[in-house]
C-alpha cells in the first residue's frame, strides 16, 4: 500500500509509553528515545498535538522524565497505578488514547499510535472508516499485533532501526525471546 505524506499534513501522535518501555525493556534491556519516536512519527508533517499517556510510577526518575518529554513538545497525562485487595496491579490508557483519538479524528489527516497493542485495532478500524484518517502504527515489531500491522496505513518497525529509537546501555542478556505486552507498571 503506498501511504502518502506531505508537509501540510495535520497529525497526531499517541504514545502508549507502558507498552514501548516494557518493549524496550523486555526485548532490549534499554529506554525508548521519544524524541526520535516524534521525529520519525511526524516525518516532516505538521504536528498538532503529541501525547504520551503514562501510569505513574513514583519514582524519583519519573519528574526528569516527564520534564524531557515535555522540552520535546510531548504533553503527558498520568493516572496512577491501580492496586486490587489481592494485591494485582492494573494500569493502562486504552480508553483513554481511545477517546482522545476520536476526538482529535476530524481535525486531522493521521494519527499515528505508539504502541503495539491489539486492543487498539477497532480504534484503527473505526478511525478508518468513520474519520477517513490515515492511521499509522510505529512500535516494537517483535511485540506488535500481527492484525493490527496489517490493517494500518503503515506500520514503522522500531525494532529495524534499534539504534535510532533505543536509548540507555544494553542489558547484559541482549535480546530476549517473548513479548513486551502491556504491563501495568513502569
Amino acid at each position: 500500500m503506498t501511504i502518502i505524506k506531505h508537509p501540510h499534513q495535520r497529525v497526531a501522535v499517541l504514545i502508549d509509553t507502558n507498552n514501548l518501555y516494557h518493549s524496550a525493556r523486555s526485548l532490549y534491556g534499554q529506554r525508548v528515545n521519544f524524541a526520535e519516536l516524534l521525529e520519525q512519527a511526524t516525518a516532516g508533517r505538521e504536528l498538532v498535538r503529541a501525547i504520551a499517556y503514562v501510569v505513574k510510577s513514583d519514582t524519583p526518575e519519573e519528574d526528569t522524565f516527564f520534564e524531557a518529554l515535555n522540552d520535546r513538545g510531548i504533553e503527558t497525562k498520568t493516572k496512577d497505578l491501580q492496586i486490587f485487595f489481592d494485591g494485582s496491579k492494573k494500569g493502562d490508557w486504552d480508553v483513554g488514547i481511545t477517546l482522545d483519538a476520536i476526538r482529535l479524528a476530524p481535525r486531522l489527516d493521521a494519527i499515528v499510535l505508539a504502541s503495539g497493542d491489539g486492543d487498539y485495532i477497532p480504534l484503527v478500524e473505526h478511525l478508518k472508516s468513520t474519520f477517513g484518517v490515515q492511521v499509522e502504527v510505529i512500535a516494537f515489531g517483535r511485540t506488535t499485533s500481527g492484525r493490527i500491522k496489517d490493517i494500518v496505513d503503515e506500520f514503522i518497525d522500531m525494532d529495524q532501526s534499534r539504534s535510532l529509537f533505543l536509548i540507555g546501555r544494553p542489558s547484559n542478556r541482549g535480546p530476549r525471546k517473548g513479548s513486551g505486552g502491556k504491563a501495568g507498571e513502569r
